[in-house]
């Protein structure tokens, strides 16, 4: 079976390799492979954390991911030798006033209605686990088994991975999907080379909707949320792990790596394709953390970058067939694309073989939204 992708972003490309160890012919296209939002993102995997109300099929599918990332970079890595940094060291949350501590606790109460558990924290139990935050932070949470990679890292071990098992990557813009007898036959190469193919995934992030060729309404609606991230360095322990806080209801977090690296962010601004970095949103961010972690002053300046996240209108992925025969969606993760890599691609890659689909994929069809697309 000739498999076609277009995009090579983080859900793209993994679920590239996955398709080719199946057996596929995959072709991928991208001019600049991990170049998008996984190049800025700072690479949590909070599905306890970052859970919201009315948003419980979403923590179904990321705890499901997060169970199994262990198994997924081990395979990566003894495919690659590469190494991803992979944590499994918990994530912190806490409040700077007792508005943000009450937020916090009406949060651990919902995730212990949905069986999730998180543990309370006073805040010298906080300052406990991490000797760096403010003398006056109010309490927080704990959530054990959360963790973070390297987003960087990461894509470029799936790139390798991608190689080893076949994958043909051609470095130029997708203009279109090639249509023919009512179905997707390849993608539409911005040169006029049309790639044939028998299955289409469509992963292009917030750019998915704007390929040609395609019937109105094919996609679902996907739309740019920009962030704005700001990486720092240090060469003594700062933070020992993944680090969010809320500071007068404004979220900010720290993510530490093994070399030194700390990626704090991250801003969402709804300003379309906008990729440029502001004063405005770094102060933003500094401002924030400043409360939290006074030292943060201290700390030496490595980068500053902006991404943009596809969302669609309830803040979940888009995985499966589209209106198009032959035609599928891979995109939509949002803040959570990094966390939901490994259950997309085995979602994604299972689809266009027509091999088992896990059951947690059911909610993220993109038949959903055909109400609001027609």
């Amino acid at each position: 079976m000739e498999i076609a992708i277009i995009g090579a972003g983080i859900i793209g490309l993994a679920t590239a390799w996955r398709t080719a160890a199946a057996g596929a012919a995959v072709t991928l296209v991208d001019p600049e492979p991990a170049s998008g939002a996984s190049a800025v993102a700072a690479g949590m995997l909070t599905p306890v954390s970052e859970v919201t109300y009315g948003e419980e099929p979403l923590l179904r599918l990321g705890l499901a991911s997060r169970d199994g990332y262990a198994a997924f970079v081990a395979e990566l890595e003894d495919l690659t030798g590469l190494e991803t940094g992979y944590r499994t060291d918990g994530i912190i949350q806490v409040a700077f006033d007792s508005d943000d501590l009450k937020y916090l606790d009406d949060l651990r109460r919902f995730q212990e209605s949905l069986g999730v558990p998180a543990e309370a924290l006073t805040g010298r139990e906080c300052r406990r686990l991490e000797p760096m935050l403010a003398p006056g932070v109010r309490g927080g949470l704990l959530a054990p088994e959360d963790g973070s990679i390297d987003p960087r890292r990461l894509t470029a071990a799936l790139l390798a991975a991608a190689d080893r098992t076949g994958v043909r990557l051609v470095r130029r813009r997708a203009a279109g999907v090639a249509v023919e007898h009512d179905a997707a036959a390849g993608v539409r190469l911005d040169d006029g080379t049309v790639i044939r193919a028998d299955r289409v995934l469509l992963a292009a992030g917030p750019w998915s909707g704007d390929l040609g060729g395609l019937p109105p309404g094919t996609v679902p609606p996907v739309r740019p949320v920009k962030g704005q991230v700001i990486r720092l360095r240090t060469r003594t322990p700062f933070v020992g792990r993944a680090t969010r806080g809320l500071v007068r209801g404004s979220a900010v977090y720290l993510v530490p790596r093994a070399d030194g690296e700390i990626v704090l962010g991250a801003t969402q601004e709804e300003l379309g394709f906008d990729t440029r970095v502001t004063a405005g949103g770094l102060w933003e961010l500094l401002r924030d953390a400043r409360e939290l972690l006074p030292g943060i002053t201290e700390l030496e300046f490595a980068e500053v970058t902006a991404g943009l996240r596809p969302c669609t209108p309830d803040n979940a992925p888009v995985l499966g067939r589209s209106a198009l025969p032959g035609l599928f969606i891979g995109t939509g993760h949002f803040r959570n694309g990094v966390l939901l890599t490994p259950v997309s691609a085995a979602i994604l890659s299972a689809m266009l073989v027509d091999g088992p689909v896990p059951g947690v994929a059911g909610p993220f069809s993109p038949d959903r939204f055909s109400a609001e697309v027609h």
